[in-house]
């Protein structure tokens, strides 16, 4: 009789032939082994499919779903459904997962039977792979629906651990929502389920930082979160009318920083950090920080055109 793994490990995958050898090596390296991998290669033109095959033929465990391109959202719903264990891990094809990360969610899930979602802490690496020296900061108790309207606690859907039951009952990941996706599924059960959504105070991801990421794109960021405010407003609008403006302001100045990060043009950060600024004018003098992120975003553009100025 054949034996079903524990958890369904479910790897979104399009044109990810850079990164996704390592990506694999993490989770053939993970303590806990009973586990399936269902690699989802969107519609890829590189060698995506090649790669993955190779892995297929040496572990019975691996198994390759090749579709037509359909974005992200529906790579990860059709994972999910094909999955046969009713946990699932999502990790995309260039984060990396530390050995411990299933053993740890497996069984801090096992035994927290009201928690729905689980996530842990998360180190930030550079496109090479090599540790930034940066963890993100856990949120682990508390968290509220409209938490979600100012953050996203899990950083990256590599982080996530969720129940089958609750993603296939929530409808899975909206595919019409760009770069909020993850963050619209969390809010929906958070608001919707008596599920508890839970961090585990330990670091167990890697998130790579690179310029091709989709986190790179802040217009589209942007665009993402004004989407998903207008879909939570349908079915939360005294909510959202609430925290609307905190919560933008908290999305701009996280804008603004990531165009230090990225060395975007400081006219773009001067034009995000103003609007932080118009957001948060009637209590600025209690956020030091977007106080400090603004002289330097401004200290950034005098640079900027005294360069100018010399060429």
């Amino acid at each position: 009789m054949e034996i079903k793994p524990s958890i369904s490990v479910v790897i979104p995958a399009y044109n990810a032939a850079r990164f996704l050898p390592e990506v694999i090596q993490s989770v053939l390296d993970q303590t806990y082994q009973d586990w399936e991998l269902l690699v989802i290669d969107d519609g890829s033109t590189d060698n995506t499919a090649t790669l993955v095959n190779k892995y297929c033929q040496l572990d019975s465990r691996i198994r390759l779903i090749t579709t037509e391109n359909g974005g992200v959202s529906a790579a990860r719903n059709l994972g999910v459904e094909l999955a046969t264990t009713e946990l699932i891990a999502f990790l995309d094809s260039d984060d990396l997962w530390l050995p411990d990360k299933l053993s740890v969610h497996v069984d801090y899930m096992n035994t927290h039977p009201e928690i729905g979602v689980s996530f842990a802490r998360v180190e930030l690496i550079d496109p090479d792979g090599k540790s930034t020296g940066k963890l993100t900061a856990n949120i682990s108790k508390d968290l509220q629906p409209y938490t979600f309207f100012y953050t996203n606690p899990t950083v990256t859907t590599s982080n996530v651990v969720i129940r089958k039951c609750i993603f296939q009952s929530l409808g899975g990941f909206d595919k019409s929502i760009k770069y909020s996706e993850d963050i619209d599924l969390l809010f929906r059960i958070a608001f919707q389920s008596h599920w508890t959504i839970e961090g585990i105070d330990k670091v167990l991801i890697q998130y790579r930082l690179h310029s091709s990421g989709l986190s790179s794109d802040i217009m589209k960021m942007k665009e993402g979160w004004i989407q998903l405010m207008d879909k939570a407003r349908k079915e939360a609008p005294n909510l959202v009318d609430e925290h609307y403006r905190a919560a933008e302001a908290a999305h701009f100045q996280y804008w603004a920083k990531q165009t230090l990060r990225l060395e975007i043009s400081p006219f773009v950060g001067i034009s995000l950090i103003n609007q932080a600024l118009i957001s948060s004018w009637r209590n600025i003098y209690q956020k030091p920080k977007l106080i400090v992120l603004t002289i330097l975003i401004y200290l950034r553009l005098m640079t900027f055109n005294l360069v100018r100025v010399k060429i």
